[in-house]
This record gives C-alpha cells, structure tokens and sequence, in this order.
C-alpha cells in the first residue's frame, strides 16, 4: 500500500492503474476510521481491480473552527485499518495542497439540497463537501465512488453534483453500519462521554419508532415528528430536527408519498449526532 500527499503522484499511479486496464474505486474519508469505513471500502475492493482511499480533514465543510479542531486524528490506526483492507493507495493530502490559495475560490453548489436539513443547521457545509469531493473526484479520476447512507443528504448532493456536472464516476450508497444497540457508526462518537454513549442510541429509538407507525398506516407526519422531538428531549438529547420527507427531494412528505426518508440531528453536549431510516411504503 502506497501512501501519497501530492496530486501530481497520485495521479500517475492511478493512470498506470487505468493503463493496464483496471477499474478503479475510490472511498473519500476525513480518517479516524471505523467499521463503517472500511465497509465501504471492502465494497469497492469487490467490484474494482483497485482502490484508493482518501484521509483529509476539510476545512471547508466545518463551520466551526472547535468543530474541525476538535476532529479525531488517528493516522497511525488509519492506515494499518486500510492496509488490512487491501488498499492500493492513500491520498493523505495537506491542506495547502487542496487548497494551494487558502481556501475556496471556485465553489460547487446545489442550493436546491444544500440549503435544507443540515445545510440550514450548518451554512456552507455542503458547499465545501460538495466542492472538496468534486476536487477528489478530478484528481483521482476512480470509475467508481462509495458513499455511506448514513450521511443521506450528503449522499443526495454528491449524486446531483455527478449528474449535473457530467462527471464520471458511478456512485453507490452503501447502508449505514450501526453498533449493536443501534447508533449509527460515526467518527464523532468516540467523542462521547460514556454517559453520552448510553443516551445516544436514542436517535435511532425515535426513528425506529416513526418508522412502525409510517407501515401501520399512520401519515400525520407532523404529529410523528413532534412526539419524536419531545421523546428526545426527555431522554436528555437537544434535537436539531426531525422530519418526515420524500427520498427524491428531500421535501417534506406529503399522504401521496411512498418512498420516504425519516431523518434526525441531535445534539449530546456540543456532538451532533446524526441518522436516518428509508421507508418504502410501496
């Protein structure tokens, strides 16, 4: 397994990948990887010849600075995790690199996604993901890209950004990878205290529970999401939102609506937390 900082290298390696005819997948990661991690990467492993990973801690997308400050660093673990997987290469890229005038000068924005949900909680976010993985993705050029659903809206923008700007790349969604006790994998986690761990399950407790009501019938979304809220709020969490929607749009759902999204931010102190079942009523 190679470990590369430089554009220029990395993709000279990925050409003599594509040179020979292989086919290539790519899983983008800010590191301090977990089990869901490396899920997407096994994915990728199955169905390409080759797979490069990406370790970088964007700015861009943090509209705290604590929040990126505070960001786990586990490099070391990293790549040992990565190299067990089979991985080719890792971009492990500085900032400067990315970003050689300090910042984001040429943006990528979907302000018909990046201003809902999360967008609206954290302004710029999906600015800079959308931008910083449009950069990965003409730097690395893979055939294919893996995605986890945990992250659904993310998910959402990237899809919308391949589409509208014609890029190459396939992208698949892989399913979220959850703790035994239900909690969505998440980097952030190992940020909770261990009081936190124990209340923070009941994001999905909540979600699990719109979700039986949504099959047996029930369609007062707005009813659903407010018990829900006042459900978190008494077992200690600060939510953010949660919303019934439309898995196309995004939209809040409407009676007519069969595939549809139950989506959750919440707070456990200053950690975010967040998670989201699909329902398909179909």
């Amino acid at each position: 397994m190679r470990v590369i900082s430089h554009i220029a290298e990395l993709r000279e390696a990925v050409q003599a990948f594509k040179a020979s005819g292989e086919r290539v997948g790519f899983v983008p990661t800010m590191g301090n990887l977990h089990a869901g991690h490396l899920d997407l990467v096994s994915r990728a492993g199955q169905i390409c010849d080759r797979t490069v990973a990406s370790i970088f801690v964007n700015p861009t997308q943090f509209d705290r600075e604590d929040d990126l400050n505070a960001y786990p660093r586990t490099l070391e673990a990293d790549l040992k995790h990565l190299e067990a997987q089979g991985v080719d290469l890792v971009f492990y890229p500085n900032a400067s690199e990315m970003y050689p005038q300090g910042g984001l000068v040429t943006q990528v924005d979907i302000p018909s996604l990046s201003s809902l949900l999360e967008g609206s909680s954290r302004p710029g976010h999906f600015r800079g993901v959308a931008t910083v993985v449009c950069k990965l993705f003409n730097i690395v050029a893979p055939d294919v890209a893996v995605f986890g659903q945990k992250d659904f809206q993310q998910l959402m923008v990237i899809r919308q950004m391949v589409a509208d700007l014609n890029l190459p790349v396939e992208i698949i969604g892989a399913p979220t990878v959850r703790e035994a006790d239900g909690l969505a994998m998440s980097s952030r986690n190992n940020r909770l205290t261990p009081d936190q761990r124990s209340l923070a399950p009941n994001v999905n407790r909540v979600l699990r529970i719109i979700e039986t009501k949504l099959k047996a019938g029930e369609k007062a979304f707005e009813a659903l999401q407010q018990q829900a809220m006042a459900d978190l709020e008494r077992a200690g969490l600060k939510p953010d939102y949660i919303t019934v929607c439309a898995a196309k749009t995004l939209m809040p759902a409407t009676e007519e609506d069969n595939d549809l999204v139950i989506l959750a931010a919440a707070y456990l102190g200053d950690i975010r937390l967040i998670d989201n079942i699909p329902v398909s009523l179909g």
